[in-house]
């Protein structure tokens, strides 16, 4: 018979304190994790911060894969012998991140525990991520992705507490993340700022109203004023790059 979980074990308190097969660390912003290529040894549980994975082609092209806040695993690929990483990661913010050992994760792994439920919960949150990621770039305008960018960069609909107030990001970053152009990036911030889905205030405010971009065909009218119902190009159904 399956053993309960137990009870009194608190993840939190272990992953984000030091001990066997696993260390605590803080890296600045822009600073390394790690790099695609290194040696694929152990995961990585983000306690502060945020933190962008990137992939770079043999021919040098750069797209950001995923942007992981507080609360989330990375570097998971080991588990399932992946020998080296597939992804660079580093930090967009001040981030305070727990590594933890292959063999201690796996370890954990085998042992009943809330810990267990969290890590298992965490994957099957990433496998659902990558259905909507990959119906979004199909379906969707390059104006709907950017704000489901906004909105996943603020946490909205995640659990725990949300941040309306995220750093401020480059618009290139965030034209690698919706899979458009930086100039087209910086005309639906502005058509955002001025129907007052998000505003600028020593970082990015996102409003939940930024959710009607979404649940609409056509950009609903802000607090401000009515929206432009320009349309986009007609796009290629999946985009494909190096």
């Amino acid at each position: 018979m399956r053993n309960k979980p137990t009870a009194d074990f608190d993840a939190k308190t272990f992953l984000t304190k030091a001990g066997t097969g696993r260390s605590v660390s803080v890296y600045g912003k822009k600073q390394v994790v790690f790099t695609q290529g290194d040696r694929a040894d152990s995961v990585f549980y983000l306690e502060r911060g945020q933190i962008k994975l990137a992939v770079i082609s043999e021919h040098g092209k750069a797209a950001i894969v995923a942007m992981l806040g507080r609360g989330d695993f990375f570097g998971e690929g080991c588990l399932a012998g992946q020998p080296v990483r597939m992804a660079s990661a580093s930090a967009i913010t001040d981030v305070t991140v727990v590594r933890i050992e292959r063999e201690a994760m796996i370890r954990l792994l085998h042992e009943p525990s809330s810990f267990t439920e969290r890590f298992m919960a965490h994957l099957l949150a990433r496998n659902v991520r990558i259905e909507e990621d990959l119906v979004d770039q199909l379906f969707n305008s390059s104006e709907k992705r950017l704000a489901r960018v906004l909105l996943l960069l603020a946490r909205f609909g995640k659990e725990g507490k949300t941040e309306p107030m995220i750093p401020k990001i480059s618009q290139v970053v965030l034209a690698e993340m919706v899979g458009t152009t930086r100039p087209r990036i910086s005309g639906f911030m502005n058509k955002f700022r001025k129907l007052g889905f998000i505003e600028y205030n020593g970082g990015l405010h996102i409003h939940s109203s930024l959710l009607n971009v979404l649940l609409h065909e056509k950009t609903p009218a802000g607090p401000h004023g009515d929206a432009s119902t320009g349309r986009e190009a007609r796009r290629p159904a999946l985009r494909v790059q190096d």
